[in-house]
């Protein structure tokens, strides 16, 4: 089992990257975000998980050892294979993949390029006492109902969910809970952070 890995990136493809340790090159698959991050030369350091298949080894790198934790839950579910798991933690931040399990947001889910409503369902029914018996995993506090109107206001103008999630944890506590407001200071994080 190879649980992490640290080397020089080397090759920055789509969904994977390539990491030299010690003269070695290993292909190692990531969350488009993360992959997104990294540039040739870059000292890098990964929590992974090998799958070992019958006719193939592959390597998937993670931030966090809680990403990594979730993709293994997310492969666990009958149908959802190494591909589509990292497709979800491509396009949900770790945050908001646990509270829409938690709270059976299947809406959240089918935001996922590729995963339909029945897929979304199989998740939240195969994942949700799981995620919430561990304690570790700390109190999740779900997005107001404004909160997933300005998600799902940013989505529609082309931001990914990763960025309208960015946008809306970076709106100060004291913003009125008027739709209106919330959605123009969300749309004033993407002026800031350009």
């Amino acid at each position: 089992m190879i649980a992490s890995l640290s080397g020089v990136i080397r090759e920055v493809n789509e969904d994977s990257v390539v990491v030299e340790n010690q003269g070695v090159g290993y292909l190692v698959y990531v969350p488009k975000p993360l992959c997104n991050r990294l540039t040739v030369g870059d000292q890098a350091f990964f929590y992974t998980q090998l799958l070992v298949r019958e006719d193939s080894l592959t390597l998937v790198g993670f931030e966090t050892a809680e990403a990594r934790r979730l993709f293994n839950l997310l492969i666990g579910v009958n149908g959802i294979g190494f591909r589509l798991a990292l497709s979800i933690l491509s396009s949900l931040d770790v945050g908001t993949l646990r509270r829409a399990i938690v709270h059976s947001q299947a809406e959240v889910l089918e935001r996922v390029p590729g995963l339909g409503r029945k897929t979304a369902q199989k998740i939240l029914l195969s994942l949700q006492d799981k995620i919430q018996d561990e304690m570790e995993w700390g109190q999740l506090v779900p997005f107001s109902d404004v909160d997933e109107e300005v998600l799902s206001a940013l989505t529609s103008l082309g931001y990914s969910v990763v960025e309208a999630q960015a946008a809306i944890q970076a709106i100060p506590k004291d913003t009125p809970k008027e739709l209106e407001i919330r959605l123009r200071v969300a749309l004033g994080y993407f002026s800031r952070n350009l």
